[in-house]
């Protein structure tokens, strides 16, 4: 069997038995898939008291839990997990069954073949950067605790969360990392697994929707990004039967084969 759920931003208490009384039939080949945002690998500079709670009771599970990542995951440290082969593909195991579907890999599970591919660009890091900075590059917001105006824009911006409780920055480093939009090297590394395997696959699991798949979804409420570009362009030159990501927040089915998905969790195969 395979589940598949949305982000669960370090709380993975949906899988409870209460919530998910599903897996008292499943075992450790049975399958979780996290649609990014997994954020249990995010603490600095390692495994908070938290995490290796859930870490461990994750691990307890009778399934085997899977996650792409998305942008609020700490890249420092989940890029220092040794990489290993796994049912056709590169992964990294953080637990024995808590594993990290790398970017642009393929798996055979259970007999259908899946393409992952995480990551997307943070939507709200506006910091004290202006309209037109945001335009030039994204992540103009982003505070870097080495600059030398650092702790002037820190303490400005939090004085701004007090007044209107909002938190529209990152710090580099610490709540941010640049790795969460995908390098040319992957996107190009996933098309050529693609092509090397027919430009056919059973499921794709990603973070990031497809460009189109956004644009139908939300009414064009979400500008196109290199990354749902991409993997618009994934799209366009692959055969599957279903994509499914996260990212957005909402159970949502945008078209037979594309599909949304948050707190809901559904078995697709």
């Amino acid at each position: 069997m395979i589940y598949v759920t949305g982000d669960i931003h370090a709380d993975p208490s949906r899988f409870s038995n209460q919530n998910f009384p599903e897996q008292s039939g499943m075992t450790k080949d049975d399958y979780i898939v996290i649609l990014g945002d997994f954020g249990l690998v995010f603490d600095t500079p390692e495994e908070s008291k938290s995490e290796k709670y859930w870490l461990q009771w994750l691990e307890e599970r009778p399934f085997t839990t899977l996650f792409v990542d998305g942008n609020h995951e700490n890249f420092d440290r989940l890029n220092a997990f040794p990489v290993e082969e796994w049912h056709g593909g590169k992964v990294q195991k953080i637990r024995p069954s808590v594993i990290h579907l790398m970017r642009g890999e393929i798996y055979e599970i259970n007999d259908v073949s899946v393409f992952a591919f995480g990551g997307a660009p943070s939507a709200d890091i506006r910091g004290l950067a202006t309209k037109e900075e945001l335009q030039k590059n994204y992540a103009a917001g982003i505070l870097d605790p080495q600059a030398s105006d650092y702790e002037e824009k820190l303490a400005k911006l939090k004085k701004i969360n007090k007044m209107f409780f909002v938190k529209p920055y990152r710090i580099l480093g610490k709540s941010w990392w640049p790795q969460e939009i995908a390098s040319e090297e992957e996107m190009e590394y996933g098309l050529q697994n693609l092509a090397a395997h027919g430009n056919k696959v059973d499921f794709i699991f990603t973070h990031e929707g497809p460009s189109s798949a956004v644009a139908a979804g939300w009414l064009g409420a979400y500008k196109a990004n290199v990354q749902s570009k991409y993997l618009e362009k994934v799209r366009q030159q692959t055969q599957y039967s279903a994509w499914l990501f996260g990212h957005y927040h909402e159970n949502r089915r945008i078209t037979e084969k594309e599909l949304c998905f948050y707190t809901q969790i559904t078995r697709v195969w």
